[in-house]
């Protein structure tokens, strides 16, 4: 049987991870060494490869999720400072739904790193207040300059 990757932190095991509050996400005090990083993603290989970039990159994995509600969940519970979201996930929610009730519920706002980025799609994200669109496929200096960016509108 293959363990449930999606429910436990990436980053399980390996250093503390570090905690931004809500406080210092809306000053603005968020600096890369703070930063916490959500990814939302239903391809395995995929995912692992954004978090061997984040974390070669020095930011801490607030972990993996490939369901909107797991997405939702790990955002509660690790306060990451944004999540970067695919909109195609396993289950009936999809990834606009989970950046919604995020930015809803916390006012954790995310990147998009998506193939599914037409009109439509941006439109229906756009009350989540995205803090970019990450067309796939990417490279990982690509996903690192877009999180660096990010991290500086927060």
């Amino acid at each position: 049987m293959v363990p449930a990757w999606n429910s436990y932190p990436a980053s399980a095991g390996m250093r503390p991870a570090s905690f931004v509050s809500a406080q210092d996400r809306s000053s603005g005090q968020i600096s890369k060494q703070a930063a916490k990083i959500l990814i939302v993603e239903d391809d395995f290989l995929a995912a692992s490869g954004m978090e061997a970039a984040l974390m070669e990159a020095g930011f801490e994995i607030a972990g993996i999720a490939n369901r909107a509600e797991e997405a939702v969940r790990l955002a509660k519970s690790q306060s990451p400072a944004l999540a970067i979201m695919d909109i195609r996930l396993i289950g009936r929610a999809d990834g606009i739904d989970a950046a919604l009730e995020m930015f809803r519920e916390t006012g954790i706002r995310c990147i998009f790193a998506t193939a599914h980025h037409d009109p439509r799609m941006r439109a229906r994200a756009e009350a989540a207040s995205p803090l970019g669109w990450l067309p796939k496929p990417f490279a990982p200096h690509a996903l690192i300059a877009m999180v660096q960016r990010a991290l500086t509108e927060l």
